[in-house]
This record gives structure tokens, C-alpha cells and sequence, in this order.
């Protein structure tokens, strides 16, 4: 099981970003448009699988391409691909497997975690909004990060 997870998202042009997703085997690049709610979709199928969902979903549109995450969670494991659409709308057996992983949920929760943390930081919520072209997704940020902390800290909560 891997134990380095790395995701960065960059904001390019307005309406366009740039998510890179690496681990000590494998590098991916995706792009995303504001045509779909790609960041709030991603947050919150971490935060599910946080919550104990077995399988989530996000995809990013990049017009007509897509990239689409799946995630299986098997107890504390989770399985991770990411496939390249020639559209949205296809099936998954259409797509490519551009990258894989299996990792711990802490791991992932973490990385998301610190990748949104360092967006807002580096951009501020209306500097976001200005080059993305929608709100910063601090809901979604928000959420993952309660239920991440519960389940770290039970007794807290």
C-alpha cells in the first residue's frame, strides 16, 4: 500500500485548472472546467468515503474530455482510479486508466485536505472566485474536514 499521496490543483485561465495527482509509482495530470462543479464533486466523494460509503464518484469535464474518479473503499483501504473519457457521458469501460492507487482513508482525507487548504491560500476565497469563475468550495472543505476529525477523534464529537 502506498503511504505518499500527492494532489495539487492550479487554477491556469479563468474557468481552468489543473489537478496533478501523484504516488511513488505513478504521476497524472488532469484538467478541469467550471462547467461542472469538479472541486465540490471531488470534495465531497472524499468526505463520503469518510463517512463509510463503500464507492463515490467525482468527474472533471474538460471539454468534451473528462476525467473521472472512482473510489472502493474496503475497511480502511481505498482503491483508487482515475480514468480519461473521450466525453462525460461515457461508460467507464470506454475510458483509459490514467492512474491508480491503493492508500489508506487517512492518507487520502489528509492530502485533499491540505491540497484545498493550499488553493485557498494561495489564491484567497475571492481571488478563487475571480479566476475559477465560482465560489471557493469551502462548504465541501469544511465537511471533509469535520468528518475526517471525528473519525480520527471520536470522543470528541
Amino acid at each position: 500500500m502506498t503511504v505518499g499521496l500527492r494532489i495539487t490543483w492550479t487554477l491556469v485561465a479563468h474557468g481552468w485548472a489543473d489537478c496533478v495527482v501523484e504516488d511513488h509509482r505513478a504521476k497524472a495530470e488532469l484538467i478541469a472546467s467550471y462547467i461542472s462543479d469538479a472541486p465540490e464533486e471531488f470534495l465531497t466523494a472524499v468526505a463520503r468515503l469518510v463517512a463509510g460509503e463503500t464507492e463515490t464518484r467525482a468527474q472533471f469535464e474538460a471539454e468534451p474530455t473528462a476525467y473521472r474518479w472512482i473510489f472502493h473503499r474496503d475497511g480502511e483501504d481505498i482503491r483508487i482510479r482515475v480514468l480519461e473519457l473521450r466525453d462525460g457521458s461515457d461508460h467507464d469501460n470506454n475510458g483509459t486508466r490514467i492512474w491508480s492507487s491503493r492508500l489508506d482513508i487517512d492518507v487520502l482525507a489528509r492530502t485533499v485536505i491540505r491540497c484545498f487548504d493550499g488553493v485557498a491560500c494561495a489564491y484567497g476565497e475571492t481571488g478563487y472566485h475571480d479566476k475559477w469563475g465560482r465560489r471557493f468550495p469551502r462548504t465541501e472543505l469544511d465537511a471533509l474536514r469535520r468528518l475526517w476529525r471525528a473519525r480520527r477523534h471520536p470522543q470528541e464529537t
